[in-house]
């Protein structure tokens, strides 16, 4: 009798994989169009099927193998330098969102993860900016806000995200500067996370299933992004993150 490999045969008994992947296919579309919104998409569906540290593991390891596709273009049109400021802030903000993670209860993950996905649909559509300054300080503070958000949520999104929307830089530069800080904040999450003794075969597993819809998704997404149809897809994202986050709460117990 042929018998899978004991890590396929844990993934493949997760249950609520297909909505992993249902999640997977929408967090990929937005990512590829928008740069950004794979993980408000992704996380309150995964926050609902898998623990906390289990659900960021997962999204950490898909969000970091999947957009690589679309690094050299963004390294073209976008601003490493600026990049650099915002890694710089979050790498001593990510292991103190990580702490926070490791104990948090899970309702309380599933309610914060949400929230925050609404939250910030909500300041997109009312179109919140950043006034303040936009030095290198300010830069770094972000990205260090970021990381705290990131580690304790899988979400680092948000105050990148707000702090753009301030920007005078072009729809497709910011959209390759997010996406190259996205993949920085991805591929420390994992190594934290795997120092940490939070990561298994299984969990590898789970995410290289999911990358199969994610990518696909993600090279749609990006092939149909037009700089001149800048505000359809934004919109169409803010749908997908605010379904998305309203399904995750804690309310739907079944």
């Amino acid at each position: 009798m042929w018998l899978l490999p004991g890590p396929v045969a844990e993934a493949l008994a997760v249950p609520g994989l297909w909505l992993l992947g249902l999640a997977a296919a929408m967090a990929g579309l937005v990512r590829g169009f928008s740069g950004f919104g794979s993980g408000l998409v992704f996380m309150p569906v995964a926050g609902a099927v898998l623990p906390p540290a289990q659900a960021v593991a997962v999204l950490a390891m898909m969000d970091l193998l999947g957009p690589l596709v679309n690094m050299p273009g963004a390294l073209r049109t976008g601003a490493p330098r600026e990049i650099g400021l915002l890694v710089l802030g979050m790498l001593p903000g990510l292991p103190l969102g990580l702490a926070a993670l490791i104990w948090i209860d899970p309702d309380m993950f599933r309610w914060t993860v949400s929230g925050l996905a609404l939250l910030t649909v909500v300041a997109l559509v009312a179109g919140w900016q950043w006034r303040g300054s936009r030095g290198r300080r300010t830069t770094v503070a972000t990205g260090f806000l970021s990381g705290i958000v990131g580690g304790a949520t899988a979400l680092p999104g948000p105050p990148v995200v707000l702090y753009y929307m301030a920007s005078p830089m072009p729809v497709a530069q910011v959209r390759a500067n997010l996406s190259m800080f996205l993949v920085m904040v991805d591929l420390g999450m994992v190594a934290a996370l795997g120092l940490a003794g939070q990561l298994s075969w299984w969990l590898a597993t789970v995410s290289l299933m999911l990358l199969v819809p994610f990518i696909l998704a993600n090279a749609v997404g990006s092939a149909l992004f037009r700089p001149d149809r800048a505000r359809l897809y934004k919109v169409l994202a803010w749908v997908l993150i605010a379904a998305s986050a309203l399904a995750g709460l804690p309310l739907w117990k079944g």
